[in-house]
């Protein structure tokens, strides 16, 4: 069930004043499919910084995505593990890169879109997000990853009913967003949660959505 106060017009309202407040990010679609699957999954929780320096460790000790698929899971381990659960990521690596085989799923960039996602969706430890993120930063295709900013983010301004299962919020926000605003709803609601929408002690009386926010209005109220 959808929130009763989110509507496409209203998203329109929440990225105009986040435009205002951050500017308009660009999307550049880099068409590496593989290799965006591969970092989503050691983005898992941790950092960006150390999500980087994990994937360059990869990229650096393997020459291919073969060769990944090839090596023995310690020497995996090893290579990633600055990006933290290292023997967890390194298992669940080369399980998706047995899974595709030889696919450079270049076939994504063109597939319906429930069809692309579905099938990223059913290889080994893949999610909405991660799909998601393969999806809108590979090919720009308007698909919405739910991280814990966007999730947050969204939660307070009321664009997802309560404690929302996270598929649900995935469905919310292609609900919401017109599908050339994807990349900018998703970058946008991420600019935001990490710089006024915290998670702690979030700076609401200084937030340009102040007006728009249920949650923001109750804690600046006292």
């Amino acid at each position: 069930m959808a929130s009763a106060t989110a509507t496409p017009r209203r998203l329109r309202t929440i990225l105009a004043r986040l435009r205002d407040e951050y500017g308009r990010p660009v999307p550049r679609a880099h068409r590496a499919p593989v290799d965006e699957l591969i970092l989503t999954v050691l983005s898992q929780n941790t950092n960006d910084r150390n999500r980087d320096v994990a994937y360059l460790r990869l990229r650096e000790r393997f020459a291919t995505w073969a060769d990944v698929r090839a090596a023995p899971v310690e020497e995996v381990e090893e290579a990633i593990r600055p990006g933290g659960l290292a023997p967890t990521k390194a298992v669940r690596i080369k399980e998706i890169l047995r899974a595709i085989g030889d696919d450079e799923l270049a076939w994504l960039e063109t597939a319906p879109l429930a069809e692309a996602r579905d099938y990223l969706c059913a290889l080994p430890g893949v999610g909405r997000k991660t799909a998601a993120c393969v999806l809108l930063f590979s090919y720009g295709r308007p698909d919405i990853p739910v991280d814990t900013h966007v999730y947050r983010v969204g939660s307070r301004l009321g664009l997802f009913r309560p404690r929302a299962p996270f598929d649900e919020a995935h469905d919310e926000m292609l609900r919401l967003a017109d599908p050339d605003d994807a990349f900018e709803a998703h970058v946008a609601l991420i600019r935001h949660g990490r710089r006024t929408c915290t998670a702690r002690s979030p700076r609401c009386r200084e937030c340009p959505l102040l007006s728009l926010c249920p949650h923001g209005k109750a804690l600046t109220r006292s």
